[in-house]
């Protein structure tokens, strides 16, 4: 009896301590924090010449995600290919939640050679030199700068402005970015309504594939169609090594040339009008013969009107159309004769009242009754 006695108690008691340790009681120790610092996640790096300028964020909390105290230590190293991390310079020391910066200057193997991909990144230590690891990777390119542009010209033309400069030796780069800057403000117009011209963009880019030599002149040229007529561009050109590394493409610049400027002046006249024809008419309720033209309308939006001509035999051409621009591509010419042949040729008038060359004749003879 006295045994069964015995365990009861027991068992009660182990159970009572099992309630206890249920309602408050410590648990199991954790482990002590090792307060590493969480990783950098938005480090990105741009190069320019033999520098290489990287930006990223500092965490304000260890991975613990209790705030650090005091400063955290970066270190910065960089890697070709799969090949190890090797250091970029000194320990570095930044205050938690801080902007980080640090400029890398590129040694000779590394501006040298072909462009190649070229990865960087930064990581934080705690006061025991330990780390949560890498940070994101952000890559630029090594390898030698593409040699800088030469001979750059711009000449304006109705579609627009063409850019020539000269080739290199070797294989052309990639591509050839051009850069326009707009030095004119437009002028200021009253509002349009819906159809009003959105405002044209200070700067603007113009990447060419590759060189296209022209066959007369052997120059690579590109055309820039975006302009508007009216203001002032200053252009500047750098070729441009493009190398696609995990979907993303990087590019390594040249030198940027010395500024071409243009005025883009509209001295240019609209197209000339194609598929003249004409058709005589005999007169009815007493009215005279006539000839009827048409034409095929020019599309072009500066377009004013048109101007019609008309001659007998060699002789010199007059305009028989209003002095203001004619607007429908067609007329009606009811000073005529019978028995007589006559030759027409329309022009077309732009708005800024430069005229096109005259189009194709289409002759016509008016019948005798």
């Amino acid at each position: 009896m006295n045994d069964k006695i015995q365990c009861a108690a027991l068992f009660a008691a182990l159970a009572a301590s099992a309630l206890l340790s249920g309602c408050g009681t410590p648990g199991a120790p954790q482990p002590p924090s090792l307060n590493l610092p969480d990783r950098v996640e938005d480090l990105s790096a741009s190069r320019s010449g033999s520098l290489v300028s990287l930006t990223w964020s500092m965490p304000k909390k260890n991975t613990d995600k209790l705030l650090l105290k005091g400063d955290v230590t970066a270190r910065v190293c960089r890697s070709e290919a799969a090949g190890a991390c090797v250091p970029a310079g000194a320990d570095l020391s930044f205050a938690p939640g801080a902007g980080g910066a640090f400029t890398d200057t590129l040694p000779v193997a590394l501006t040298t050679g072909a462009p190649r991909p070229l990865s960087y990144f930064v990581e934080l230590r705690n006061r025991n030199g330990r780390s949560a690891g890498l940070s994101n990777a952000a890559n630029v390119l090594a390898g030698e700068a593409p040699a800088p542009v030469t001979h750059l010209t711009a000449e304006v033309r109705k579609q627009g402005v063409v850019l020539r400069w000269s080739p290199v030796a070797e294989q052309e780069p990639s591509a050839i970015r051009l850069r326009r800057e707009l030095l004119t403000a437009p002028a200021a117009k009253p509002h349009e309504g819906l159809l009003e011209p959105a405002p044209e963009p200070v700067d603007e880019n113009l990447l060419v594939a590759s060189c296209q030599p022209e066959a007369r002149t052997g120059l690579c040229h590109a055309l820039d169609h975006e302009i508007r007529f009216g203001q002032s561009y200053a252009y500047r050109a750098q070729r441009v090594a493009r190398v696609t590394v995990n979907g993303k493409t990087l590019e390594l610049a040249g030198e940027l040339s010395a500024p071409v400027r243009v005025q883009a002046a509209d001295i240019f006249p609209p197209a000339v009008p194609t598929s003249l024809a004409a058709v005589a008419i005999m007169g009815e309720n007493g009215a005279g013969p006539a000839i009827d033209l048409s034409w095929q309308p020019v599309a072009e939006a500066d377009l004013a009107g048109y101007a019609v001509y008309r001659r007998e035999g060699d002789g010199p051409w007059q305009r028989i159309s209003s002095a203001e621009p004619l607007v429908p591509p067609a007329f009606h010419d009811a000073q005529v004769q019978p028995g007589h042949t006559y030759r027409y040729a329309v022009s077309a008038i732009g708005q800024n009242g430069h005229e096109s060359a005259r189009s194709e004749e289409a002759e016509e003879t008016v019948p005798n009754p």
